[in-house]
């Protein structure tokens, strides 16, 4: 780059961050990274609203899903050592696992296809959000209450942090050392990442540690609350700088790159995008890795493109940032005149917006387009932009999912992973309350009892979990005996979609509950 191109990037960035650089506003900081120069390194916005001390260079924050690479590297410099083997048995490393009905083997794991029930919408359905304190221990025997799976491991890919907080236990029965212990001496320091750390308690003090902030209804922001305790799936605390230190040092270690993006096929041939804690897709062309992370209060991306020797990090303490669509955006602003761009979105996708389900209900959808033409998917209660793929179709901007839609004349089919796809219709505009839902019903898997209230106009559940209760949540129908349970919550107000199991005399017998990475939970009627 010349010097003129890095003044235009740096602007370019600057403008980026503009909506972050006003009183009393968390922020964000973002990176450009080529080759080993850092050619841009752009902050703004407060650290602390408290104390009034604004994001700077030094800047810390809580990475949350970046973190996974880095327990797949842990595993894979294990299986280096011969301490263990990526085709192991989960069980074998941890025996007291249940018995899931398949073999789930660490590569599975590091791939999410091994088709576990994601431990954070498990503890949701029991009634538990991410701002209550929940240990680790509380983690595990939801894991291990479970008896099935998603979907038989490697057939599928999933989003599914319980995955990574297994890797991360048996990274630490394989090594005899504290997951942070041995990131820390494998991987932090020969790299140069001083200012990482892994802290599996978030009471843990922690210098340079952004506070993290969630706007509020006033116009203003609140401190998001973190409840539960961090493993394998996203307990890493970084900053730009030590990001850029870990691409540099991956560089010099060809193998360990090459590992984390190796991809697996599906049964049907097709490729897995979930490669080792990294996903690979393509970008206007360009093949990227990366990955992005949430937790309360805070949003990353770290996004690479190898031809070009490109890294974007993104990392902010403002849960109204889409740190994914930033990053991209710097990435379009570090690659400008570049050729080899495919060209952004298509217009007229108006026509597309609206409430949308599948034939068989096991997909519904709201589609929105916004005013610059970007259409926006709401499922599971979590919007995500939709951005233009190779093949035409429309995929999804949001990490960790595998969707696309193709518009096919009044409908749409959504292609997920493996091959498979499903054709939406739109939903019914008018649809009544199901009849008989009143009553109670349990989830052995969770341990959990419901009670749906009939309210007359609406309906309402309340939880008993065997942690605490909650509730009352709200069930929204949107098609016959197909309901969204409105979930409150710090980071997103997310919604389970319940369909109603009935008798051959009609009378409701059990709720099926499917979350985006928890699928078919069944609520049996009690009596």
């Amino acid at each position: 780059m010349t010097t003129l191109d890095l003044l235009r990037l740096r602007r370019g960035l600057r403008d980026l961050l503009a909506p972050c650089d006003r009183p009393g506003s968390p922020g964000a900081s973002i990176g450009v990274l080529r080759e080993d120069q850092l050619l841009a390194h752009e902050s703004a916005g407060l650290a602390s609203l408290e104390l009034a001390v604004p994001i700077g260079p030094e800047t810390c924050f809580r990475i949350a899903s970046v973190s996974k690479q880095f327990t797949c590297a842990a595993i894979l410099l294990l299986a280096r050592e011969g301490k263990l083997n990526v085709a192991d048995d989960i069980r074998a490393h941890l025996p007291e696992l249940p018995d899931f009905g398949a073999t789930v083997t660490l590569a599975h794991c590091m791939r999410n296809s091994s088709g576990l029930r994601d431990m954070l919408e498990l503890m949701r359905l029991a009634g538990v959000g991410l701002a209550e304190p929940t240990t680790a221990a509380d983690l595990l025997a939801a894991v291990r209450r479970q008896g099935s799976l998603n979907f038989p491991p490697g057939s599928r890919f999933l989003y599914s942090n319980t995955g990574f907080m297994l890797l991360g236990l048996v990274v630490e029965r394989a090594s005899g050392q504290p997951l942070a212990e041995f990131l820390r001496q494998h991987l932090f320091a020969p790299a140069g990442m001083t200012r990482t750390r892994h802290t599996p308690s978030l009471a843990e003090p922690v210098p340079g540690l952004a506070g993290a902030y969630l706007p509020d209804a006033g116009g203003g922001f609140r401190r998001a609350q973190h409840g539960f305790a961090l493993g394998g799936e996203g307990g890493v605390v970084s900053g730009v700088e030590d990001l850029a230190l870990w691409t540099a040092w991956l560089s010099r270690h060809p193998w360990l790159d090459a590992a984390l993006q190796a991809q697996a096929p599906f049964p049907d041939g097709s490729l897995n995008p979930y490669a080792h804690g990294v996903e690979v897709r393509p970008w206007r062309g360009l093949r990227t890795v990366s990955h992005g992370g949430l937790w309360p209060g805070f949003k990353t991306c770290f996004l690479r493109v190898p031809a070009r020797q490109l890294a974007v990090m993104v990392m902010a303490n403002h849960a109204g940032l889409d740190a994914h669509h930033l990053a991209h955006q710097a990435l379009a602003l570090a690659l400008a005149g570049d050729a080899g761009l495919a060209p952004p979105l298509p217009a007229g996708l108006e026509r597309l917006a609206g409430r949308w389900l599948a034939e068989d209900g096991a997909v519904n959808l709201d589609l929105a387009v916004a005013a610059d033409g970007t259409p926006t998917v709401t499922q599971h209660g979590v919007p995500f932009a939709l951005e233009a793929a190779p093949d035409g179709r429309l995929a999804a901007r949001r990490a960790a999912l595998a969707f696309a839609l193709e518009p096919r004349g009044d409908g749409l089919v959504l292609h997920a992973d493996a091959g498979h796809a499903l054709t939406l219709r739109r939903a019914p505009a008018e649809v009544a309350l199901p009849a008989g839902l009143r009553g109670h019903f349990h989830c052995q898997e969770l341990d959990t009892d419901w009670t749906v209230l009939d309210r007359g106009a609406t309906l309402q559940v309340l939880v008993q979990g065997p942690i605490r209760h909650a509730g009352p949540w709200l069930l929204e129908p949107i098609a016959p005996d197909l309901l969204r349970l409105h979930v409150p919550g710090d980071a997103w107000q997310g919604w389970f979609d319940v369909t109603v199991r009935r008798n051959a005399e009609g009378a409701a017998m059990a709720l099926v509950v499917h979350g985006a990475r928890a699928r078919e939970q069944v609520f049996s009627r009690l009596g």
